[in-house]
């Protein structure tokens, strides 16, 4: 009789022991839980400062590229510009133009490319829409051109093309802006492009790039505007 008393308790014993380790495993996994629930909050919540940190500061060098004079650009009165419509050859100042009378038709500017040279009066229509037009000559580096062509690909507002008879190898043209540079790891093509494409200096920001003239010298279904 002893003996079975002694058994049952050893068996309440080791039942309660047991169920005292299971509640301690419990009490762990609950706080295991929350300590990593924690720390991927907290992770989130930093990564998250990070990204904001990030934008803001790409934000602030921006607009400060936006308003930093670009070192040795050229800069010509916009109001004495001339932009009237006409369909006649233009005799410009400068080369490649940055501005004038040009043709009711621009050259499409929509990231666009192109191999061979367009008519100054169409481009010259691109950049009072806002464009940069980006000329290179024979001397200009194989390796530059093609850098800069996927530039000007995944840009709108901007256009590309050859000029032989400009002075310098790359040129970067907006209205009434202009400026030589090196080769397309100048530190001047981002800051040009940043501050001018579809920039303050343009006459009729956000008017088409598309609808004009293309490759082929065809198109012009926003002729007149």
């Amino acid at each position: 009789m002893a003996a079975n008393r002694s058994t049952t308790s050893d068996r309440r014993a080791k039942i309660e022991e047991l169920r005292r380790a299971e509640q301690a495993r419990e009490r762990r996994n609950r706080l295991l839980t929350i300590g990593l629930s924690t720390v991927v909050v907290l992770s989130l919540v930093g990564f998250g400062g990070w990204v904001i940190t990030k934008e803001n500061k790409e934000q602030e060098q921006t607009e400060a590229a936006a308003k930093a004079p670009i070192k040795g650009e050229k800069d010509w009165d916009a109001k004495k510009l001339g932009r009237n419509h006409v369909t006649t050859p233009v005799k410009y100042d400068m080369k490649p133009p940055v501005g004038g009378d040009h043709n009711p038709v621009w050259q499409n500017c929509n990231g666009d490319v192109y191999d061979k040279p367009v008519n100054d009066t169409n481009a010259v229509h691109s950049l009072e829409h806002g464009a940069v037009w980006v000329t290179y000559n024979k001397k200009a580096a194989p390796g530059d051109v093609e850098k800069l062509s996927a530039k000007v690909k995944k840009t709108p507002y901007s256009l590309m093309s050859p000029v032989d008879d400009q002075s310098g190898a790359i040129m970067l043209s907006a209205w009434g802006k202009q400026v030589t540079v090196d080769g397309a790891g100048d530190p001047r093509v981002d800051a040009f492009f940043t501050k001018y494409v579809n920039g303050p200096q343009t006459p009729e920001p956000g008017a088409a790039c598309t609808g004009g003239v293309g490759a082929d010298g065809q198109g012009g279904a926003g002729m007149g505007q």
